[in-house]
């Protein structure tokens, strides 16, 4: 089975990352912050499908890196304040920013990380810096959605309103930045920013399913957001909510492959629809696909 470290999206988006940091000078801490959160090793998923949307476009995936490394550096920027809020412990299998360098060290570096991705994000056109700017502040405001589903009336629609902003909107955006920069009308980034929206929501509830079955090791913290799961066993057995759970990943999986079909053939489709399935389906054991 093909790795997504196997790309050539994902080994261009990791050498670009390597060149930015090492550009940076030797004393300044921030580097050193920044080398950490390097070595935590994602995959880079979100800068990936902007490359494609790119390529499947018609587009140079070359005009496209600075873009995707806007993506990616936001995204790097969510998951410190995240970690932050949630008093997270382990990302990715290390130590997060802020148990290793402090709280205060650990913001301001996710604020570097955040205006060093408007400057990146800057020189591609309105269309691309709305798109950036509007996933920004959809991930904040879902972010405050999640610190208060503890409320005893945080249901099914609060779930999927803060899942959609807090990480399905960086998925869209990404792939409707994607088709932009290759020239596609607004008609074709809308079709690309629905893909990604499906594929993060499909993307997130199966990390809370993963979660919930206690099957993710790589990642640990002290406060527990109301996932789907949770709320589906407050009115049903165990493996009923498992079932619904996976029904929705199903759903939206198709949904965001439907998308795509409506594009011709090409290697970059082939390889957006392998992602698809690699952070989605491909995540849960057969025993929980099973079950639905």
């Amino acid at each position: 089975m093909m790795e997504i470290e196997n790309l050539e999206e994902y080994q261009l988006i990791k050498a670009s990352m390597d060149e930015l940091v090492a550009s940076m000078e030797e004393s300044s801490k921030m580097k050193k912050m920044l080398l950490h959160v390097c070595s935590s090793g994602g995959k880079s998923i979100r800068p990936i499908i902007l490359l494609l949307c790119t390529e499947i476009c018609g587009g140079e995936r070359n005009k496209s890196v600075n873009a995707a490394l806007a993506i990616e550096l936001i995204h790097s920027a969510s998951l410190i304040h995240d970690d932050v809020l949630d008093d997270g412990i382990i990302r990715r299998g290390v130590e997060s920013a802020h148990k290793k360098y402090g709280v205060p060290a650990a913001i301001l570096c996710g604020d570097f990380l955040i205006s060093k991705a408007i400057s990146l994000i800057s020189s591609y056109g309105t269309d691309s810096v709305l798109e950036f700017g509007r996933a920004g502040m959809y991930m904040a405001e879902g972010e405050t959605i999640d610190i208060s589903s503890s409320c005893t009336d945080f249901g099914r629609k609060n779930y999927f309103e803060c899942i959609s902003k807090k990480t399905a909107s960086l998925f869209a955006a990404s792939a409707a930045i994607g088709a932009y920069v290759a020239g596609a009308d607004r008609e074709t980034a809308m079709k690309f920013r629905s893909f990604g929206e499906n594929v993060g929501n499909a993307y997130q509830i199966v990390d809370d399913l993963l979660e919930y079955l206690n099957r993710l090791e790589d990642k640990q913290s002290t406060y527990e957001s109301v996932t789907l799961p949770l709320l589906y066993r407050r009115s049903m057995g165990h493996e009923e909510a498992v079932s619904l759970t996976v029904k929705e990943v199903l759903q939206h999986v198709k949904n965001a492959k439907d998308v795509l079909q409506g594009f011709g053939d090409s290697a970059a489709k082939d390889k957006l629809l392998l992602i698809t399935n690699l952070i989605t389906v491909d995540m849960l054991p057969a025993s929980v696909l099973e079950m639905s």
